[in-house]
């Protein structure tokens, strides 16, 4: 295992978040629906960039396992991302943040297609409730020639975002790079992304699982709508046969994981959250750093504790190196 190039190799969306603050006024006159997520066509984000005064100060990574990826690089492993951007601004801009944050990827600038990059529109009204207007562009069309075989076939874990299954190229993309995985010997670890995809894209969801996968990341509502059960313990022995192992996250319960073996209870950490996103996605990378690089199951969980409650404590789903560092040097320290 350890002669391996990559710890992670994952594949996901990619998209620039574009970080504003907005007035209610601007909420209501621009009829935007306040507080939820909304996929938009390309011409209405323009329409309301437009009436903003947008710089790259305002722009961020973003894309649920490009945010996995980059946690765990931040926690010390070792990871490339394949995805799909366009030769644009925003492109460009994604491009470069992956590469500051020390991931490998094959695009460049130079060489990436025409067409549009992937933006939400994050708009924050003094209520602190954050909107999203988002417009996938060319991440949509992620397909399996986004896949790179040889650094899946040099990597420990490949991991896989739920996202992906919204799309017919994305979901055969999906199904191809676990196929690599399991004939080369890498184990492939898979997040649910939102009880949404579990809810509306079930069907396509279990033909990525298939007889199994090595590690599941979901929340309890996720792993409920997967199985099909309420009881907590009904729901784990239903995970049990499509997971070797898994993560099931509990908000401000902490979790529970299975690690083939035992079940073990992480402790939560108490802060006072502020905004939820970005949570799972940092609890899956602290994880995949932990595991991949010789830490238990049970010290894993606790790092990924550690680090989701961080992260909901700030705006945005990315950890500074800073604190990463001083989460990793307090999680040593425990």
């Amino acid at each position: 295992m350890s002669d391996k190039k990559y710890d992670i190799y994952g594949i996901g969306n990619a998209l620039v978040d574009i970080i504003t603050e907005v007035s209610e006024e601007f909420v209501l006159e621009n009829k935007v629906e306040k507080g939820v997520m909304t996929l938009v066509e390309e011409e209405r984000q323009a329409e309301l960039l437009n009436s903003m005064k947008i710089t790259e100060e305002h722009m961020q990574g973003g894309g649920s396992a490009a945010n996995t990826l980059v946690a765990a690089s931040q926690f010390g492993a070792k990871g490339f991302y394949s995805c799909k951007v366009a030769n644009d601004l925003e492109g460009t801009f994604f491009l470069n943040d992956l590469k500051t944050n020390g991931l490998d990827t094959v695009l460049t600038p130079e060489t990436a297609p025409t067409g549009t990059t992937g933006k939400v529109l994050v708009m924050t009204t003094p209520d602190a409730e954050r909107t999203m207007n988002t417009f996938l562009g060319i991440t949509s069309d992620f397909s399996e020639k986004e896949i790179h075989e040889y650094a899946l076939k040099d990597s420990k874990y490949l991991y896989l975002e739920g996202y992906l299954v919204t799309s017919e190229s994305g979901l055969d993309a999906m199904k191809k790079a676990k196929k690599i995985a399991e004939d080369n010997g890498v184990k492939t670890a898979l997040t649910f992304s939102d009880p949404s995809m579990v809810k509306y894209f079930k069907e396509q969801m279990e033909s990525v699982v298939g007889a199994s996968v090595d590690l599941l990341f979901c929340n309890e509502e996720e792993a409920a709508l997967f199985t099909g059960e309420n009881d907590p313990d009904s729901i784990r022995e239903e995970l049990k046969k499509v997971a070797k192992r898994f993560a099931i996250t509990q908000g401000k319960n902490g979790a529970i994981i299975y690690d083939g073996d035992t079940f073990i209870d992480i402790e939560p950490y108490q802060v006072k959250a502020i905004d939820s996103n970005g949570a799972g996605d940092m609890f899956a990378g602290a994880f995949l750093y932990a595991i991949t690089n010789g830490h238990s199951y049970a010290d894993a969980g606790k790092l990924a504790s550690l680090a989701s409650s961080k992260i909901v404590t700030q705006m945005g789903p990315r950890l500074t190196w800073p604190d990463a560092k001083e989460i990793l040097n307090k999680w040593k320290g425990e």
